[in-house]
């Protein structure tokens, strides 16, 4: 491998630190209107009236357009299509899009819109999620607001914790997250004269967005284009809503036969899109005397908002990860994603598991200081191995280094039991693991396509179906290229995600990237490297198998020749180097009757060691410093995936001490701007140790498997557990914020 495993540079990355590339806002276009959104000031109601008239009349209003101008299916697509792109009859929640202005001149769409006379009946709102479980009469979604339903069922839980020394019953909670990515959303739409849609924008998953304006539009998916800019930040945010913002643009671009721009500030971005689901558990463990685990019982509850985008599989996700990556024989979980009056909550960079496993991992040290036992040493003699089941059943079989993480911490950090006892300064771990890719919540969508050209100079392009969203998605795939086709780094260049180029590759989200399109690139350079290789062989006259591939050379025992040579005799014989590649996932099982299968086709494993200062007078913590080990399988580039770690570590410091957004008693965002919705910044960042483990995954390229999602889903509990090592407070909903702290002090 000649790049494969190296620290190789970025190849945009001195274009972004100049301020360069095109992003979705940047473009412009001939005759291009804007876009803003009528939305609702409401939690609940009927629609009575929308006076259009009276907006199509304003100076610079170019058209407004309602539900009853879509030709189309008045959906949006995700899981269960309840979502409209524009309401009819009902709102659901403050924000919810009921029309879409179309003018000049941005400032014009956006006034305009806000000032749109409405006539709503307001209805009576439910915001609480264990109030709107079995809600008897405010029915936002079917007859009981429950969107989706799971259950896990493993040995004999009753009958287990009545032999269990110890028994420990908690509730925690979770707040909303924002992903505050750096770019708010952006789409911009243009009509071509043969009745193609192009649509342009930041985003995650072309393909969805494909789907929802063929829908909306009712056109066939070969007249619709859908192109990524160069995205500024998602981490899930950028999943499933720009499937409706690229319907809110393309709508008007349709119907005026022009194009047309939507871009929210990021107040609006805040308010109207998707956040990481608020949550409620009842967790309930017991362990013998010796600290190991034998029951668990799990009620897990998400706040899924007025309609259901990716609730079902965001809870699927944490109903799989709900006793975290430990043995236990009997288990029983039940989750729920409710419907409740308020935005609707989508993907969230961990995907339904942070919740769920700030709850395991407190849990563990809870059950630890019970027993009197070293944190660690309930972890160690309860971790999953090789050979083990998760609580699905699914039997581990290679690619675990969870152990191995978690060595690689106390050996880097120095920390040992009781050791380096300071006042107010304590130490918190969290061991976890993480499904990588769909898994069986979304094996239709687990294929990815590919296509690598080699051009006659020895330059080569390719294309895939995934995403750069600043997780170094093109470097790695640069480099799996370049070692596969045994060209110079510098010669490999990936050409924009366009759906017009490769088929349908599924969406850009659960880690898949690297392991997905990597495989589709390594079957299409296969292709290649096979004609390269016959023609090589002929060149030096040898067998087949004789060649061999090393940078820039193709050999045959003594004999070499540069690859370029190769490559041109290739050209001047007319004999293709380009090909498509193709890759699907393994088979993945789940039985939702007993919530057993094989899930995922591998995991991810990590280990973290918060260390925090307690202030005992105010409650203040002072994070010192981290250390988070991460098994990837193989480390394609090491420098992006200790870049991923201490980004994430850093995300989930914030969902740890600080984020806190809060609704009101309509269930309106009531802190939208990041002067009142604060987030870590740089002096924030306390000393991060990033720390890489490489179990190879058998059907990764060279081993890999992705973990981008898993920096952030084990923060939580560590910085939560350290802050009870330091001053014995327990806190069980985020964020741990001083007051919080403060009041356990005082309570004791």
């Amino acid at each position: 491998m000649s790049v494969v495993g190296k620290r190789v540079q970025r190849p945009e990355s001195i274009t972004r630190v100049k301020g360069g590339g095109l992003f979705a806002d940047d473009s412009k276009y001939h005759g291009m209107l804007h876009a803003a959104v009528i939305r609702s000031p409401v939690a609940r109601g009927i629609i009575q009236c929308i006076n259009t008239e009276s907006i199509i009349k304003k100076k610079g209003i170019e058209g407004v357009f309602t539900c009853k101008d879509i030709p189309g299916k008045n959906v949006i697509p995700v899981v269960i299509d309840d979502q409209p792109l524009l309401a009819e009859r009902y709102v659901n929640y403050v924000g919810e899009p009921i029309a879409v202005v179309v003018a000049k001149d941005r400032e014009t769409a956006r006034t305009v819109a806000k000032n749109a006379k409405l006539k709503i009946k307001e209805l009576p709102a439910i915001l609480d999620i264990l109030e709107a479980r079995n809600h008897p009469d405010i029915h936002i979604f079917g007859d009981d607001n429950i969107f989706k339903h799971l259950k896990i069922r493993r040995g004999n839980p009753s009958s287990a914790f009545k032999k269990c020394d110890i028994i420990l019953e908690n509730i925690y909670r979770t707040p909303y997250q924002e992903h505050a990515y750096i770019e708010p959303h952006s789409v911009t739409a243009i009509p071509y004269p043969d009745g193609t849609i192009e649509v342009r924008g930041c985003m995650q998953c072309p393909f969805y967005v494909r789907e929802a304006v063929t829908k909306s539009l009712n056109l066939p998916e070969s007249k619709v284009r859908v192109i990524q800019s160069a995205t500024g930040g998602a981490f899930g945010g950028k999943e499933d809503v720009p499937s409706l913002i690229a319907c809110q643009a393309a709508l008007p671009a349709m119907k005026l036969g022009k194009p047309v721009k939507l871009t929210y500030d990021r107040t609006e971005d805040m308010i109207a899109m998707s956040k990481r689901h608020p949550s409620w558990t009842y967790y309930k463990s017991g362990v013998t005397r010796d600290g190991i685990l034998r029951a668990v019982e799990v009620e897990y509850i998400i706040d899924g908002g007025a309609y259901s985008t990716l609730s079902a599989v965001v809870l699927f996700r944490g109903t799989v990860h709900a006793v975290g990556p430990y043995r236990c024989p009997n288990v029983k979980v039940d989750s729920y994603a409710v419907a409740t009056n308020k935005v609707p909550c989508g993907a969230f960079r961990g995907f339904g598991s942070p919740q769920v496993l700030f709850a395991a991992e407190s849990q563990m040290d809870e059950l630890a200081n019970r027993l009197d036992m070293d944190p660690v040493e309930i972890r160690r003699r309860n971790l999953l191995r090789v050979g083990d089941e998760t609580i699905t059943g699914q039997k581990l079989k290679n690619s675990v280094g969870l152990e191995k993480s978690l060595d690689k911490v106390i050996q880097v950090s120095g920390w040992t039991p009781g050791g380096c006892k300071q006042d107010g300064v304590g130490y918190g771990f969290s061991t976890i693991f993480y499904g990588v890719g769909l898994g069986a919540g979304g094996k239709h969508m687990a294929r990815t396509g590919a296509r690598v050209i080699v051009h006659a100079d020895g330059s080569v392009s390719f294309s895939v179906g995934t995403t750069e969203l600043g997780q170094g998605m093109i470097t790695v795939l640069s480099q799996i290229v370049a070692d596969e086709i045994g060209v110079p780094l510098e010669c490999v260049d990936m050409i924009p995600t366009d759906t017009s180029r490769v088929p349908d590759s599924g969406p850009t989200v659960a880690s898949r990237a690297t392991t997905m399109s990597g495989n589709a690139l390594k079957d299409a350079c296969t292709k290649i490297r096979n004609t390269l290789r016959s023609e090589a062989s002929e060149m030096l006259g040898c067998s087949l198998d004789e060649i061999d591939f090393d940078n820039g050379l193709v050999s045959n025992k003594g004999d070499s020749i540069p690859l370029i040579e190769v490559i041109k005799s290739c050209s001047f014989k007319r004999l293709s180097l380009s090909a498509e590649g193709w890759h699907t996932s393994p088979p993945t099982t789940f039985d939702d009757k007993t919530g057993t299968g094989d899930v995922y086709v591998t995991y991810a494993w990590a280990t973290n060691l918060a260390k925090v200062k307690v202030d005992r007078e105010t409650g203040e913590i002072n994070i010192l410093k981290i250390w988070s080990a991460h098994d990837v399988g193989k480390a394609i580039n090491p420098t992006l995936a200790e870049g991923q770690i201490e980004g994430g570590v850093l995300q989930g410091l914030g969902y740890a001490v600080m984020e806190d957004m809060k609704s009101d008693s309509r269930g309106a965002i009531i802190n939208p701007e990041f002067s009142t919705y604060i987030i870590p910044t740089a002096q924030d960042q306390p000393e991060i140790v990033p720390l890489i483990v490489e179990e190879p995954y058998p059907d990764g390229p060279f081993g890999a498997k992705g973990f981008g999602e898993q920096p952030l889903m084990g923060i939580a509990p560590a910085v939560a557990n350290a802050v009870f090592d330091a001053v014995r407070v327990r806190i069980r909903e985020l964020p741990v914020t001083p007051e919080k702290v403060w009041q356990g002090l005082r309570n004791k």
